[in-house]
């Protein structure tokens, strides 16, 4: 399933408000109601039919379970259907700031999602010059840093050295795990986050706009790229500072945000 993330949301946002509304479409079957009802029915009402149905498929369940042979399982019928648990996962996280492609996997897809978070991904991005953040995007605490403008011409000796194979090292504020945990989650309670570098592929780097202190740009890259690391490097590597001010993910290997759906629109699937 391919959703365009909106800015604002978490894609386990996403994620959830997905499953929900699959909940739904599996509720409303088993009352007989189709999925779009289900979904614009109001709340109030909504809410009373669930209960009606999880107290009914409970009652079934439990009579089931008292009649079955033993070693046999078995189900409450049509009568007492019971919502199966519902598996919803995405490929690749993108922050609550960035908007654009996210593909979530239901159900037994969501055994292949490392399958789909190891292809190659494209960004359009923009770039703060001059300013430097905590977090290295605008949801940190913003530090001017040099209102020195570098020319046209030095930006692009600046993106040429980071186009091919180069080494990287992750933002702190990245989703990878330390000891278990998500290194974002350490750097936002203070504690020292240290990640190796690695070795990741810009496959190409293109100017699209520059208008001191705004840079935009658009990247195809390797899975594992980080554009936050990307944006603080160009800047240190100019001598002015940098950091990501919007982020939006247009590509996914083959699977292009022109054939996602808004989040609003989820329900129409």
């Amino acid at each position: 399933m391919l959703v365009d993330k909106p800015a604002g949301w978490t894609s386990h946002d996403v994620v959830a408000k997905v499953r929900n509304i699959l909940r739904q479409a599996q509720l409303a079957d088993s009352l007989n109601v189709s999925h779009l009802d289900a979904v614009q029915e109001s709340n109030e009402n909504r809410a009373s039919r669930i209960n009606d149905t999880v107290k009914r498929d409970s009652q079934a369940a439990t009579a089931a379970m008292r009649q079955k042979p033993a070693g046999i399982s078995g189900s409450a019928g049509k009568q007492g259907k019971a919502v199966r648990k519902i598996k919803v996962g995405h490929t690749g996280t993108l922050d609550p700031f960035a908007t654009g492609l996210l593909i979530l996997m239901v159900g037994s897809y969501t055994k292949r999602a490392e399958e789909f978070s190891r292809l190659d991904k494209t960004y359009e991005a923009e770039v703060i010059l001059g300013k430097i953040s905590s977090t290295g995007d605008p949801e940190g605490e913003i530090t001017e840093k040099s209102d020195n403008a570098p020319t046209l011409e030095e930006i692009k000796e600046a993106l040429k050295e980071f186009t091919g194979e180069i080494e990287q090292t992750p933002h702190k504020f990245s989703a990878i795990k330390v000891d278990g945990q998500r290194a974002y989650k350490l750097a936002r309670e203070g504690k020292e986050v240290q990640l190796e570098p690695r070795k990741v592929k810009i496959y190409s780097l293109q100017l699209t706009d520059y208008d001191f202190p705004k840079l935009k740009i658009v990247t195809e890259v390797s899975s594992g790229t980080y554009i936050r690391s990307l944006a603080e490097d160009i800047g240190e590597r100019l001598g002015v500072g940098a950091y990501l001010s919007a982020l939006r993910r247009t590509k996914i290997g083959n699977y292009r945000v022109e054939n996602a759906k808004p989040i609003d629109k989820v329900a129409k699937i």
